[in-house]
């Protein structure tokens, strides 16, 4: 099945960034605006209380299910933003490695920022994307 997503790398940019510097898709495609994706258990409860790699895993996971409920997947992710609820630059790269992980080669466009405080109890990671899929 062919992407919507095209990867742009930038040549005069640092190649530091783990991450494209740009992504683009066909004026055809769909385009998917997803809500942040928040580590909640099906219960509404949060996961993970206290541990950033934990809660990045469980949004990771409601990222891929309110991507299938859209017709996508991880890799039609054309942009992202990873918030964080701490002034910790190390819990920044803990929750950033998972979700890092799970995008694996489809290393898309993303902002990693720190956040105050996020909309869920105990809530300390939140994972925002736009997606981009060609409809058969």
């Amino acid at each position: 099945m062919p992407r919507a997503v095209t990867l742009i790398r930038s040549a005069t940019l640092s190649d530091v960034a783990e991450y494209a510097y740009a992504a683009t898709a066909p004026a055809e495609a769909r385009l998917i605006f997803l809500a942040g994706a928040c580590p909640l258990n099906d219960d509404g409860t949060t996961a993970a209380v206290g541990d950033y790699a934990g809660q990045a895993a469980k949004a990771v996971e409601n990222l891929r299910t309110a991507l299938a409920d859209a017709g996508a997947v991880l890799e039609d992710v054309i942009s992202s933003r990873v918030l964080v609820a701490s002034t910790r630059q190390e819990d920044l790269v803990t929750a950033w490695e998972v979700v890092r992980d799970a995008f694996g080669e489809h290393d898309v466009p993303s902002t990693l920022m720190g956040v105050t405080v996020l909309g869920y109890h105990d809530q300390l990671v939140e994972i925002e994307a736009v997606a981009a899929v060609l409809d058969s």
